[in-house]
This record gives C-alpha cells, sequence and structure tokens, in this order.
C-alpha cells in the first residue's frame, strides 16, 4: 500500500483508515489487521458519505440515524413551516410541498439502497406522520382542538407516504 500511495502523493493515515470484515454467518473476530508497519483497526459500522454501513448489512442504524436528522431539519425550519403570514388554503398546499423540499430529502439520502423491513417501514411512516401533524397543527371542530388521526394525514398527502416514495425511487 505505501509503495503505491507514495509516488502519487498519499499517506497512510494509521489512526484514520479503518477495515470492516462481514461474514454471511458466524462472528465477526475484532483484531486489529497489520500490514508492515501499520495495524489497521477493525470496526463494526462507520459513515460512508453520509451513509452509515455496518458489518451485519442491516438499515435500521442508518434509518434510526436518518430519523434523527429529518427531525433536526424540522426544527431547524420549524418558524417558516408555522409562518402566519400565508392564508390556510395557500398554506396546506405549500406545507406538503415545504415537507417534500425541505425534510423528505434529509431524511430519504441514500433510501434507494435501502432494503426495509417491516419494522424499519413502520419507523419511517411513524415519523413522516408525527412531522405532518407538526406541520398541519390540530382540528378545530367548534372550538376544540383535536390531533389529526392516520386517515387524516393520508387524505392531506394523498397516499403518498414514505415508503412508497422510496419503493418508486428504487424503481427508476
Amino acid at each position: 500500500m505505501q509503495n503505491e500511495a507514495t509516488p502519487v502523493g498519499l499517506n497512510i493515515n494509521e489512526d484514520k483508515t479503518k477495515y470492516m470484515h462481514t461474514k454471511r454467518t458466524g462472528t465477526k473476530e475484532i483484531a486489529h489487521f497489520k500490514i508492515d508497519n501499520f495495524a489497521f483497526e477493525n470496526v463494526e459500522n462507520f459513515n460512508y458519505l453520509g451513509s452509515i454501513l455496518n458489518a451485519d448489512n442491516k438499515i435500521n442504524i442508518e434509518v434510526a440515524e436518518r430519523i434523527a436528522k429529518g427531525n433536526k431539519a424540522y426544527y431547524a425550519n420549524a418558524k417558516l413551516i408555522k409562518s402566519k403570514f400565508v392564508k390556510k388554503s395557500a398554506k396546506m398546499k405549500k406545507k406538503i410541498n415545504k415537507n417534500k423540499t425541505m425534510i423528505r430529502p434529509v431524511f430519504m439520502y441514500s433510501s434507494e439502497t435501502w432494503t426495509l423491513t417491516a419494522t424499519d417501514e413502520n419507523n419511517l411512516r411513524i415519523f413522516e406522520r408525527q412531522i405532518l401533524r407538526k406541520i398541519f397543527g390540530p382540528v378545530n371542530i367548534d372550538n376544540i382542538e383535536r390531533i389529526r388521526n392516520d386517515i387524516e394525514i393520508d387524505k392531506l398527502i394523498e397516499g403518498a407516504d414514505i415508503v412508497r416514495f422510496i419503493k418508486a425511487q428504487r424503481s427508476k
């Protein structure tokens, strides 16, 4: 490695260079990989280009991380989303678009590569409904406010939930 790296001006950094070993079955050995004077650490998961890869090839850690980042995106834009300066009729259309343009891309990053389990799909739907309930607010009937139910949320987004969107993106 050193012979190939040096001519092109690269240096091997032992502290930054790590490796991950995957197996179909069995246990993973946690050991250092040694080449010449270097010992590289074996890791169970790492962040590569914003996506978390792990030795088990499970996506649940990535989904949880994306949901956390989606929450951050919502709270970073909360004032803009809840603005009172826009009429209610126009707001409904704009709120759906704000979710699709400000929040959805953040928590859907690299979703085309995900193999979702039923639990992952459920977690994504729960997160999306939570965000949409915050965006659209409660329903006010005879001066009594209540939280929007799943059917009302589904009508607002016209059945285009996040899991369907991810599966459609995957097939393109």
